[in-house]
């Protein structure tokens, strides 16, 4: 039951965090492109593969991994969001900004996940 409460609390937190970056982006940027869900995609693919290396070199309880991966980076990132938004760009006639939409998450999520490994060695 603790390990729910933290996982639920840290969920809590990272959908917070996601909708304040989601306000901020439309701020900034605008509602044209969902630059909001771009960036918790790619951000929440370095977090997650830098968190779950740093926690296997450096052995923390489950409990704490888990909190921040399933909790928190599971409330922040936003496939469906992701999946919506894409779909309204290329049926609203936005093929083009749709697929670039697809083309940068996932290469730029690759590129993250990837540069989330490399980080986390510094930490390990």
């Amino acid at each position: 039951m603790n390990r729910l409460f933290w996982i639920c609390v840290a969920g809590a937190a990272g959908t917070g965090a996601r909708y304040l970056v989601g306000v901020w982006t439309i701020r900034r940027f605008g509602p044209a492109f969902p630059v909001g869900t771009l960036i918790v995609n790619l951000l929440g693919c370095f977090l997650i593969a830098f968190v779950m290396n740093v926690a296997a070199a450096r052995s923390w309880p489950e409990t704490t991994r888990l909190a921040l991966t399933v909790g928190f980076l599971g409330g922040f990132t936003t496939y469906s969001s992701f999946n919506y938004e894409t779909t309204r760009l290329a049926a609203g006639g936005g093929t083009q900004a749709a697929a670039l939409n697809v083309l940068v998450t996932l290469i730029g999520g690759l590129a993250a996940g990837l540069l989330g490994i490399l980080a986390s060695r510094v930490f390990r």
